[in-house]
């Protein structure tokens, strides 16, 4: 840490969520932005150029995505410090973040101090899940689609969500900006990977561990993957 405070890099796709970041650890006397990234290309960059203590990192984002970038952070620097801060309170979610490389994981619901308390902790080393998230995370559905999903990567997992939710390979190289080829190919590996031959059965499977319901009138919801829709090219 230099002049004794804490350096922070926060990455998130939304500027007005950023401003309020900065404000909000504007107001500790230890604790100092460093630089701000909105994908997670930018952000990786930024960590090789700023060296902060730590990162508070969203999930939710265009580009790489959140998982993604906090393992190439991780690929680069076994030690980096990165803060998972996400709107995503499910376990899948916090279980993956922490088996990546994530030292903390606390929810964008949580009261602001708890914000800085974390932040403090892992930028001395410790570490610091919101209460509540870690008992959640031990909790997984302990049936065989556990294993499978954890062989998903990080682009592979926000694919697979998509097409159980019932968008098609068009709309979803749209939301995310790839091509439709590649998304198509993404598929084909998801549907290898969870060994189905459906998108009837990735919904099945999603269902199954709780990432999405489905309502007695049919509709689907996506409990998992809330403010997708705010991902922008």
């Amino acid at each position: 840490m230099s002049n004794n405070k804490i350096n922070v890099l926060l990455v998130d796709d939304h500027a007005i969520v950023r401003a309020g970041f900065r404000l909000l650890l504007a107001t500790t006397d230890h604790i100092e932005v460093a630089g701000e990234a909105e994908r997670g290309e930018s952000a990786c960059q930024l960590y090789q150029k700023l060296s902060p203590d730590v990162v508070v990192l969203d999930l939710s984002m265009p580009g790489i995505g959140g998982l993604e970038t906090l393992r190439r952070l991780i690929s680069r620097d076994a030690n980096a410090k990165v803060l998972v801060f996400s709107v995503h309170n499910e376990a899948v979610y916090v279980n993956r973040a922490l088996a990546a490389g994530a030292k903390g994981y606390i929810s964008k619901s949580s009261a602001p101090d708890i914000l800085v308390s974390a932040i403090q902790a892992i930028a001395k080393g410790g570490a610091y899940v919101e209460q509540g998230l870690l008992a959640t995370a031990q909790q997984l559905p302990a049936d065989g689609y556990k294993s499978l999903l954890a062989q998903l990567s990080p682009r592979e997992f926000d694919i697979f969500l998509l097409l159980a939710k019932g968008l098609t390979t068009q709309k979803i190289a749209a939301e995310l900006c790839l091509g439709y080829k590649t998304v198509a190919n993404y598929a084909t590996q998801i549907k290898s990977k969870l060994h189905v031959a459906s998108f009837a059965e990735l919904t099945h499977i999603a269902i199954s561990t709780g990432l999405i319901k489905k309502f007695s009138s049919g509709l689907i919801t996506l409990t998992a993957y809330n403010g997708f829709n705010s991902l922008k090219c």
